[in-house]
């Protein structure tokens, strides 16, 4: 037999079951119970009967010559409705009985010794339990009717008690099954009671986080959009004025791919960036892990932004630093010390001081990146981390020609973010910014 697929069926075979089996046992035991109750009476009878016959036999002995005698006048005297006795003697052959009743059908038989001088007889009893027969058989087709009766009602109940109690769930899923990415503020009514109610506040939470992802989504595809059309539009209108002129100088020619190197180098970061982004948000970001010292990576992101620093006039120094095994991947690892330090470099002041040092507080590696910019506004502390945000030149001290896409500090905390830490802004004041990136220690 196929177990139902629906839930509301399943519901009422559940229920059908749980209350069909009591009901079988129940009607099963009365039955059993009933019987053995009519057998217990019908032997009591028999008994109580062979005893009165026993005492009436005993006491014709008394008074007979023989003890043939005495049964054969008990036999002519003693009668019972519906009972037959015999007198057996010692080999089993009869010697006396009541005459055989009217009523036939099967019989109940209960025997007994008597004893009469020197011999030893057997009274046999033999009762007629026709009418027992025909109440069980009544009683047989009253169960066999009703209990079937009653478990099909009791079916049809479930079937109607699981429909009414899932309606709140049919409900919901066909609100759920109207809302699509274009109307994702829909919600589904909570409603049902407690579970039903909580199930619909579970899925309305998921579709909370759903329609904020699609939003990020939306806003990183238009604001991608945005910063890769400002370099792609350089290029073209580059390559469309230098190609307008049949006849331009080499000075031309060279300040013409001058702009298209910066312009190219931009889109290449932006895409790079987004690239990073798109593992981040894939899960991917940190597939590969190896075992590594984060003061090498630190000491060796110092070297390697010392170009950029000088260029700036801005001096890079490198702290305390101390031995921190970890287990990660080091080119995020290292694309995360450079945003940061990129980041300080940009927004310190000409002749500037940017710092770099390393503590291990309890069961965290510390690196902490401080610079001697103007400090970023309280306003702005909290929304330095989401994608696209960069603030304006005159607030971080940032020309137009370095300015970027404004997704280094997102994607360095992306990346501490899926190495069990986390980046965050320390402290940010007029002369001092920091930036604290903590990773659990092994």
């Amino acid at each position: 037999m196929r177990w139902p697929s629906t839930l509301r069926w399943r519901l009422t075979a559940w229920y059908t079951a749980l209350l069909g089996a009591p009901l079988i046992a129940l009607a099963v035991g009365f039955y059993v119970l009933f019987a053995h109750t009519l057998m217990q009476r019908t032997d009591r009878f028999i008994g109580d009967a062979l005893t009165a016959f026993s005492r009436e036999l005993i006491a014709e002995r008394r008074a007979a010559l023989t003890a043939k005698q005495a049964i054969q006048s008990t036999v002519e005297e003693v009668r019972f409705r519906d009972l037959h006795i015999a007198v057996l003697d010692s080999m089993g052959a009869t010697i006396a009985m009541t005459p055989l009743p009217a009523r036939q059908g099967p019989y109940r038989v209960l025997s007994r010794v008597v004893t009469l001088g020197p011999e030893a007889f057997r009274l046999t009893g033999s009762y007629s339990i026709a009418d027992d027969a025909e109440v069980l058989e009544w009683l047989r087709g009253v169960l066999l009717v009703l209990v079937p009766l009653l478990i099909l009602a009791a079916a049809t109940g479930g079937y109607f008690l699981a429909g009414r109690g899932l309606s709140p769930v049919a409900a919901m899923a066909s609100h759920a099954a109207e809302i699509s990415a274009t109307n994702l503020k829909e919600r589904l009514p909570v409603s049902g009671g407690g579970e039903l109610a909580g199930l619909a506040r579970v899925i309305n939470d998921l579709l909370d986080r759903l329609e904020a992802s699609f939003e990020q989504q939306r806003r990183f595809v238009s604001e991608a959009s945005h910063e890769l059309r400002t370099p792609t539009a350089i290029l073209r209108t580059e390559a469309d004025v230098t190609l307008a002129q049949e006849h331009r100088t080499p000075a031309e020619y060279r300040a013409s791919m001058l702009t298209i190197r910066d312009a190219a180098r931009r889109l290449t970061r932006i895409v790079d960036d987004l690239f990073v982004l798109a593992r981040a948000d894939s899960e991917n970001v940190a597939a590969r892990r190896e075992d590594l010292y984060l003061e090498e990576l630190v000491h060796g992101a110092v070297q390697a932004v010392r170009s950029l620093a000088d260029a700036r006039h801005v001096h890079v120094e490198l702290g305390n630093a101390i031995e921190a095994p970890f287990a990660g991947d080091p080119h995020l690892l290292d694309r995360l010390l450079l945003n940061l330090l990129d980041n300080a470099i940009k927004h310190s002041p000409e002749h500037g001081r940017v710092t770099v040092e390393m503590a291990r507080v309890d069961h965290q590696y510390e690196i902490r990146v401080a610079d001697a910019g103007k400090g970023i506004p309280a306003v702005d502390q909290q929304r330095i981390f989401e994608r696209f945000v960069r603030l304006g030149p005159n607030q971080q001290g940032e020309d137009a020609e370095q300015e970027g896409a404004g997704l280094g500090l997102a994607i360095a905390r992306r990346i501490a973010n899926a190495h069990g830490g986390s980046v965050d802004l320390l402290e940010s004041r007029p002369g001092r910014t920091v930036f604290r990136v903590r990773l659990p220690a092994r």
